[in-house]
Protein backbone atom coordinates (compact mmCIF):
# COMPACT_ATOMS: atom_id res chain seq x y z
CA UNK A 1 0.00 0.00 0.00
CA UNK A 2 1.61 3.12 -1.25
CA UNK A 3 0.58 6.38 1.04
CA UNK A 4 1.36 9.67 0.43
CA UNK A 5 1.35 12.32 3.69
CA UNK A 6 0.95 16.15 2.97
CA UNK A 7 1.26 18.82 5.60
CA UNK A 8 -0.15 22.31 4.67
CA UNK A 9 1.43 25.26 5.80
CA UNK A 10 0.63 29.07 4.01
CA UNK A 11 2.72 32.02 4.88
CA UNK A 12 0.05 34.41 6.14
CA UNK A 13 -2.06 33.57 9.18
CA UNK A 14 -4.39 36.14 10.43
CA UNK A 15 -4.57 34.73 14.19
CA UNK A 16 -0.93 34.68 14.78
CA UNK A 17 1.39 35.49 11.98
CA UNK A 18 4.15 33.42 11.18
CA UNK A 19 2.77 30.51 13.31
CA UNK A 20 3.66 27.48 11.10
CA UNK A 21 7.00 28.05 11.83
CA UNK A 22 7.13 29.80 14.89
CA UNK A 23 9.57 28.03 17.32
CA UNK A 24 7.75 26.03 19.70
CA UNK A 25 10.19 24.54 22.62
CA UNK A 26 12.98 25.93 20.36
CA UNK A 27 11.59 23.73 16.83
CA UNK A 28 9.43 25.62 14.04
CA UNK A 29 6.09 24.68 14.73
CA UNK A 30 5.79 22.51 10.95
CA UNK A 31 9.20 20.68 12.02
CA UNK A 32 7.27 18.66 14.50
CA UNK A 33 4.74 17.45 11.94
CA UNK A 34 7.02 16.42 9.43
CA UNK A 35 8.98 14.55 11.94
CA UNK A 36 6.18 12.70 13.41
CA UNK A 37 5.09 11.68 9.21
CA UNK A 38 8.47 10.74 8.73
CA UNK A 39 8.78 8.30 11.50
CA UNK A 40 5.13 7.06 10.56
CA UNK A 41 5.78 3.40 9.27
CA UNK A 42 3.05 3.35 6.75
CA UNK A 43 3.70 6.59 5.27
CA UNK A 44 5.95 6.46 2.22
CA UNK A 45 6.23 10.16 1.34
CA UNK A 46 5.66 13.14 3.18
CA UNK A 47 5.36 16.71 1.11
CA UNK A 48 4.78 19.91 2.58
CA UNK A 49 2.27 22.16 0.21
CA UNK A 50 3.39 25.83 0.48
CA UNK A 51 3.61 29.47 -0.98
CA UNK A 52 6.10 30.33 1.37
CA UNK A 53 9.37 29.89 0.18
CA UNK A 54 10.53 30.53 3.96
CA UNK A 55 8.93 26.98 4.99
CA UNK A 56 9.46 25.50 2.02
CA UNK A 57 13.31 25.57 3.14
CA UNK A 58 12.46 24.80 6.69
CA UNK A 59 10.35 21.64 5.29
CA UNK A 60 12.98 20.58 3.21
CA UNK A 61 15.96 20.73 5.75
CA UNK A 62 13.47 18.99 7.85
CA UNK A 63 13.19 16.04 5.18
CA UNK A 64 10.08 16.39 3.59
CA UNK A 65 9.90 17.05 -0.14
CA UNK A 66 8.48 20.29 -1.47
CA UNK A 67 7.65 19.44 -5.20
CA UNK A 68 5.43 22.35 -6.30
CA UNK A 69 4.76 25.43 -4.81
CA UNK A 70 0.89 26.33 -3.65
CA UNK A 71 -0.44 28.52 -6.49
CA UNK A 72 -1.44 31.67 -5.09
CA UNK A 73 -5.66 31.39 -5.62
CA UNK A 74 -5.17 28.28 -2.97
CA UNK A 75 -3.34 30.32 -0.14
CA UNK A 76 -6.15 32.77 0.77
CA UNK A 77 -7.58 32.25 4.35
CA UNK A 78 -11.05 31.64 3.06
CA UNK A 79 -9.70 28.38 0.85
CA UNK A 80 -10.64 25.30 2.54
CA UNK A 81 -8.37 22.26 3.08
CA UNK A 82 -10.37 20.09 0.94
CA UNK A 83 -9.61 21.99 -2.06
CA UNK A 84 -5.84 22.27 -0.78
CA UNK A 85 -5.58 18.54 -0.65
CA UNK A 86 -7.17 18.22 -4.34
CA UNK A 87 -4.30 20.01 -5.81
CA UNK A 88 -1.37 18.17 -3.74
CA UNK A 89 -2.84 14.80 -4.69
CA UNK A 90 -3.22 15.99 -8.50
CA UNK A 91 0.44 17.66 -8.66
CA UNK A 92 2.44 14.97 -6.74
CA UNK A 93 0.63 11.85 -9.08
CA UNK A 94 2.00 14.33 -11.38
CA UNK A 95 5.55 14.55 -10.43
CA UNK A 96 6.53 11.49 -9.33
CA UNK A 97 4.63 9.20 -11.68
CA UNK A 98 2.81 7.43 -9.14
CA UNK A 99 -0.65 6.89 -7.85
CA UNK A 100 -1.66 6.12 -3.95
CA UNK A 101 -3.64 3.90 -1.87
CA UNK A 102 -4.15 6.50 0.59
CA UNK A 103 -4.04 10.51 1.55
CA UNK A 104 -3.36 11.57 4.41
CA UNK A 105 -2.78 15.24 5.47
CA UNK A 106 -1.79 16.07 9.11
CA UNK A 107 -2.39 19.81 10.07
CA UNK A 108 0.74 21.51 11.49
CA UNK A 109 -0.94 23.64 14.01
CA UNK A 110 -1.73 20.22 16.29
CA UNK A 111 1.87 18.93 17.31
CA UNK A 112 0.02 17.18 20.58
CA UNK A 113 -0.56 13.74 18.65
CA UNK A 114 1.64 11.10 18.43
CA UNK A 115 3.20 8.75 15.88
CA UNK A 116 1.08 5.77 17.24
CA UNK A 117 -1.88 8.04 16.65
CA UNK A 118 -1.37 8.18 12.88
CA UNK A 119 -0.65 4.85 12.46
CA UNK A 120 -4.00 4.10 14.49
CA UNK A 121 -6.12 6.67 12.03
CA UNK A 122 -4.32 4.69 8.88
CA UNK A 123 -5.08 1.16 9.99
CA UNK A 124 -8.69 1.91 10.75
CA UNK A 125 -8.90 3.34 7.57
CA UNK A 126 -7.68 -0.18 5.88
CA UNK A 127 -9.84 -1.71 8.32
CA UNK A 128 -13.51 0.50 7.34
CA UNK A 129 -12.60 -0.21 3.64
CA UNK A 130 -14.29 -2.57 3.40
CA UNK A 131 -17.32 -1.13 4.85
CA UNK A 132 -16.35 1.41 1.45
CA UNK A 133 -15.72 4.25 4.13
CA UNK A 134 -14.32 7.13 2.26
CA UNK A 135 -12.61 8.85 5.16
CA UNK A 136 -11.41 8.45 8.86
CA UNK A 137 -10.29 11.74 11.08
CA UNK A 138 -9.44 13.15 14.26
CA UNK A 139 -11.94 13.62 16.74
CA UNK A 140 -12.85 13.66 20.53
CA UNK A 141 -15.36 13.95 22.66
CA UNK A 142 -17.04 17.28 23.06
CA UNK A 143 -16.56 19.77 26.05
CA UNK A 144 -20.00 20.90 25.41
CA UNK A 145 -22.82 19.36 24.11
CA UNK A 146 -25.62 20.93 21.98
CA UNK A 147 -28.45 18.66 23.63
CA UNK A 148 -27.43 19.89 27.32
CA UNK A 149 -25.32 23.33 27.75
CA UNK A 150 -25.39 25.21 24.16
CA UNK A 151 -27.84 27.60 23.24
CA UNK A 152 -28.88 29.68 20.86
CA UNK A 153 -31.56 32.49 20.22
CA UNK A 154 -34.58 32.05 18.67
CA UNK A 155 -36.41 35.01 16.73
CA UNK A 156 -37.20 36.65 19.52
CA UNK A 157 -33.49 36.39 21.12
CA UNK A 158 -35.02 34.31 23.49
CA UNK A 159 -32.78 31.15 24.39
CA UNK A 160 -33.45 27.82 23.38
CA UNK A 161 -30.97 24.46 23.21
CA UNK A 162 -28.91 24.08 20.01
CA UNK A 163 -30.53 21.10 19.33
CA UNK A 164 -33.26 18.64 21.25
CA UNK A 165 -34.42 14.68 21.30
CA UNK A 166 -37.72 15.01 22.52
CA UNK A 167 -37.83 15.45 26.18
CA UNK A 168 -35.05 18.24 27.71
CA UNK A 169 -31.57 17.12 28.70
CA UNK A 170 -31.43 17.42 32.34
CA UNK A 171 -28.10 15.82 32.91
CA UNK A 172 -25.09 15.64 30.51
CA UNK A 173 -25.15 11.71 30.86
CA UNK A 174 -28.37 11.54 29.02
CA UNK A 175 -27.23 13.67 26.15
CA UNK A 176 -26.82 12.27 22.62
CA UNK A 177 -22.84 11.43 21.85
CA UNK A 178 -21.23 14.30 20.17
CA UNK A 179 -17.78 15.13 18.90
CA UNK A 180 -15.71 17.40 18.14
CA UNK A 181 -13.76 17.69 14.92
CA UNK A 182 -9.98 17.85 15.74
CA UNK A 183 -7.86 19.19 13.05
CA UNK A 184 -5.01 17.05 13.56
CA UNK A 185 -4.94 13.80 11.03
CA UNK A 186 -6.86 13.27 8.23
CA UNK A 187 -7.06 10.14 6.13
CA UNK A 188 -8.96 9.76 2.71
CA UNK A 189 -9.33 8.10 -0.37
CA UNK A 190 -7.57 9.09 -3.22
CA UNK A 191 -10.69 8.53 -5.62
CA UNK A 192 -12.80 10.18 -3.25
CA UNK A 193 -10.71 13.20 -2.67
CA UNK A 194 -10.74 13.76 -6.55
CA UNK A 195 -14.79 13.38 -6.67
CA UNK A 196 -16.11 14.91 -3.73
CA UNK A 197 -15.82 18.64 -2.66
CA UNK A 198 -16.42 18.51 1.37
CA UNK A 199 -14.71 16.13 3.58
CA UNK A 200 -18.33 15.13 4.74
CA UNK A 201 -19.61 14.90 1.54
CA UNK A 202 -19.45 11.18 1.22
CA UNK A 203 -18.91 8.49 4.31
CA UNK A 204 -16.76 9.84 6.76
CA UNK A 205 -15.53 7.67 10.67
CA UNK A 206 -14.05 9.32 13.23
CA UNK A 207 -10.72 8.48 15.19
CA UNK A 208 -11.46 9.51 18.61
CA UNK A 209 -7.62 11.21 19.67
CA UNK A 210 -8.65 12.06 22.73
CA UNK A 211 -9.79 15.58 24.88
CA UNK A 212 -5.41 15.86 26.07
CA UNK A 213 -5.02 15.82 21.97
CA UNK A 214 -7.37 18.28 20.53
CA UNK A 215 -6.02 21.60 21.04
CA UNK A 216 -4.79 23.21 18.19
CA UNK A 217 -3.19 26.91 17.29
CA UNK A 218 -5.24 29.72 16.15
CA UNK A 219 -4.31 32.52 18.93
CA UNK A 220 -1.76 33.08 21.22
CA UNK A 221 -3.07 31.44 23.62
CA UNK A 222 -3.42 28.65 22.08
CA UNK A 223 0.14 28.18 21.43
CA UNK A 224 0.67 29.23 24.90
CA UNK A 225 -1.09 26.34 26.04
CA UNK A 226 0.51 23.62 23.51
CA UNK A 227 3.80 25.08 24.31
CA UNK A 228 3.09 23.82 28.06
CA UNK A 229 1.34 20.70 27.17
CA UNK A 230 4.19 19.56 24.85
CA UNK A 231 6.69 20.59 27.23
CA UNK A 232 4.73 18.39 30.00
CA UNK A 233 4.28 15.38 27.32
CA UNK A 234 8.68 15.63 26.74
CA UNK A 235 8.75 15.81 30.61
CA UNK A 236 6.92 12.56 31.20
CA UNK A 237 8.45 10.57 28.03
CA UNK A 238 10.99 7.88 29.55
Amino acid sequence: MKVLCTIGARGGSEGLPGKNIRPLLSKPLIVWSIEQALATPEINRVIVSTDSEEIATIAQNAGADVPFARPEELAGPTIGKFQVWQHALAACEAHYSETYDAFVDLDCTNPLRDVSDISAAINQFWQSRRRQVDAVFSVCNARKNPYFNLVEPDEEQALKMSKTAGDTVVVRQAAPAVYEHVASIYVLAPEYLRQSNHLLDGHAEGYDIGQEKCFDIDSEIDFRIIEMLMQEKIEATP
